[in-house]
């Protein structure tokens, strides 16, 4: 596999005054009868005028003669070259690829909507050229190649605390990271950098996203209710340590049961407690 080679041209400016007077001398040889050297001097202007290449900042141009790779040109400016090169451009600057968000299945066989941002350019001129029908087209394909797989890779999301594997939701950096991965080995092929990659769109396809939207829901109930009931626990505890310790009231445990449920009750409900005011004593 062949590798890009900087081309150095002629400065364009010198080439050009030598073209201008070349064809400033014609009439003065037709006037003199010189017919012969006049046509011969303006073809050879015309082929001068050939090589004139402009080569805009962050741009490049790829030069073959006959078929075969003479390099490529990446310094901006005004330059000549030999005029029997056929010359194609190529921009080196940094471009966008916002993917719409296409149908997978993650790594439970959940469908599931992702798109991504892509931001790309060619660092190698030969291969976007040569080694590629279509760079641009190259570089779709095998974008929406590398969503599959990573896709395929992660679920779309973890429902319980206790799991400790990455999903495509909670796994931000790693999950970009591996994105990176995958998308710059398979442009390699085409002389592309990958600058940056990054899932811009993430949701659940439209047949499940009820259901998994209950799912959620359910899966933080329940863990809020094991936060509060946990916090319960520890504030009754403290509690009947305090009375104890204080002397403030001896209890027997048929009266430390009562209290316990009384203030779980009361902790754990998830609305305001209507106090009750006992005016008998604790037994009734």
């Amino acid at each position: 596999m062949k590798n890009e080679t900087v081309f150095t041209p002629f400065p364009g400016y010198l080439t050009l005054f030598v073209t201008l007077s070349m064809l400033a001398a014609i009439p003065f040889l037709v006037i003199g009868h010189y017919i012969v050297l006049s046509i011969i001097t303006a073809t050879a202007a015309i082929v001068l005028l050939c090589g004139f290449i402009i080569v805009s900042p962050n741009e490049s141009s790829v030069l073959l003669l006959l078929g075969e790779y003479k390099g490529t040109v990446k310094s901006n400016g005004f330059f000549w070259v030999n005029p029997f090169f056929t010359k194609r451009k190529i921009s080196l600057r940094a471009r966008n690829l916002d993917s719409q968000p296409i149908k997978v299945n993650d790594k439970l066989g959940n469908p599931i909507m992702i798109g991504i941002v892509l931001v790309w350019k060619v660092a190698d001129t030969f291969k976007a050229a040569f080694e590629v029908d279509d760079y641009e087209s190259f570089v779709k394909i095998q974008s929406e190649s590398a969503i599959r797989k990573l896709a395929g890779t992660y679920p779309y999301d973890n429902f319980d605390d206790e799991q400790k594997e990455i999903s495509l939701r909670s796994g931000a950096n790693e999950v970009h990271d591996e994105l990176v991965k995958e998308l710059s080995e398979r442009l390699q092929i085409a002389g592309i950098e990958v600058l940056e990659a990054r899932i811009s769109n993430l949701s659940y396809a439209s047949e499940i996203a009820g259901a998994m939207l209950q799912r959620q829901q359910a899966t933080a109930i329940v863990a809020a209710r094991t936060k509060i009931v946990e916090g319960a626990v520890g504030m009754v505890d403290l509690a009947l340590k305090k009375l104890s310790a204080e002397h403030i009231i001896e209890l027997d445990d048929d009266k430390k049961a009562a209290m316990v449920s009384n203030l779980m009750v009361v902790l754990c409900s998830d609305k305001a407690a209507n106090p009750v005011i006992n005016a008998g004593t604790l037994n009734h």
